[in-house]
């Protein structure tokens, strides 16, 4: 397996500790992401079923490198999550500054390396047309 797959998969599985806080311990997922907010069970649930979904996609991606559907499905997911997490920041202000740095260094490092492997791999998806 590849460095970028061994990457997606621990992101994958900090994802997965995070999905896990959405569900069963919101206090915790409100400490360590949104701490200037008040959070109800259903927005930890809905933030556990968002996550695992992006869990999901780095697993898969993780072993199948090549396909690049799913490569692109899971660069958009981090480029969504970095994106939602710095409107919370900036616009809505329910995240404080080392919250969003957190997830800054495991969005912004899988996005620039992601980016800089996009072309480095195979194809092996292969569409009708080819």
């Amino acid at each position: 397996m590849r460095a970028l797959g061994w990457w997606l998969l621990l992101v994958g599985s900090l994802r997965l500790a995070a999905v896990w806080f959405g569900f069963f311990d919101i206090w915790a997922l409100r400490m360590a992401v949104f701490s200037n907010s008040t959070m109800t069970e259903v927005h930890g649930r809905t933030f556990g079923v968002w996550t695992l979904l992006t869990c999901t996609l780095c697993y898969l991606c993780a072993f199948n490198l090549d396909n690049k559907p799913l490569y692109t499905a899971t660069f958009l997911s981090f480029i969504y999550a970095f994106a939602h997490f710095t409107t919370e920041y900036y616009i809505y202000q329910t995240m404080v500054l080392s919250n969003l740095t957190t997830v800054g260094i495991f969005a912004g490092t899988s996005i620039i390396w992601m980016l800089l492997q996009w072309n480095s791999h195979g194809r092996r998806y292969t569409s009708k047309e080819d």
